[in-house]
């Protein structure tokens, strides 16, 4: 009888401890499956969004160089000093004094610009009488500006396409999350799930990072171009206008 009971807990203690065992594993399996893959960052999300999310990242990345070269550009060329540089001004003026046409003409040839191509407008057209040297400069100036704003408008068209890339990769992102919440389990799901919502989370920003800047310096340096092609019209009167005090210009 003493023998059966020490069978009987023998056979209740292996029982416990392998029940025990099975739990342990059970334990850890689980732990294993929830622990999330390890993500190294950026790289991973970009990896992530395969050939598609490639192109998109390739694409803000062409809009952030072109944005930057606009700018930089705008800066350098779209500056009062540059456009309308005082010694070509000094220059016609004082060939204006003299009353030769011919001469403030050969000063605008010299110094080649936006400035001088509205000036020579007006000088090439000053026989017809200065009504019709008037339209003359008010089509170059037309023209000068539209010259000088196409440039300034291609920001604009940064701003404006940086935000819709951005949201492009947002739904891709969305749409691979839905996927893998019906097709993975585990922890290979957790991880995808987080480089798919990351992708939409950083193309969203990449592109309104790329689009604000662009679009304020639309504005700003739309506002410049305005101001000074204003410039330009206003001092390119103020030549005639001395012109036409001198009388019959000495052509």
């Amino acid at each position: 009888m003493k023998k059966m009971l020490i069978i009987l807990w023998i056979a209740v203690a292996s029982i416990a401890v392998a029940q025990e065992a099975e739990i342990v594993k059970s334990e850890s399996v689980q732990a294993a499956e929830a622990a999330p893959e390890e993500v190294s960052g950026f790289t991973d999300v970009v990896q992530g969004g395969g050939a598609f999310g490639m192109a998109l990242w390739l694409g803000l990345a062409g809009l952030s160089l072109a944005a930057g070269a606009l700018i930089v550009d705008s800066v350098l060329n779209i500056r009062t000093s540059k456009i309308i540089p005082k010694t070509l001004v000094s220059l016609v003026r004082e060939a204006i004094e003299d009353g030769s046409v011919k001469k403030a003409a050969q000063r605008c040839k010299d110094v080649p610009g936006p400035y001088s191509n509205i000036l020579l407008a007006g000088f090439e057209n000053v026989e017809d009488g200065f009504d019709s040297a008037q339209d003359a400069i008010g089509i170059a100036a037309d023209m000068e500006s539209e010259k000088m704003l196409q440039r300034v408008n291609y920001l604009n068209v940064v701003g404006n396409l940086a935000p819709m890339l951005g949201l492009l990769g947002t739904v891709q992102g969305m749409i691979l999350a839905f996927a893998t919440l019906g097709t993975t389990s585990g922890a290979a799901k957790n991880a995808l799930l987080a480089i798919n919502i990351s992708q939409a989370l950083y193309t969203t920003a990449a592109g309104l990072v790329i689009a604000v800047p662009a679009i304020g310096s639309y504005f700003f340096f739309r506002n410049r171009a305005a101001k000074v092609i204003l410039t330009m019209e206003s001092l390119t009167m103020e030549v005639m206008k001395g012109l036409k005090k001198k009388g019959e210009p000495n052509v």
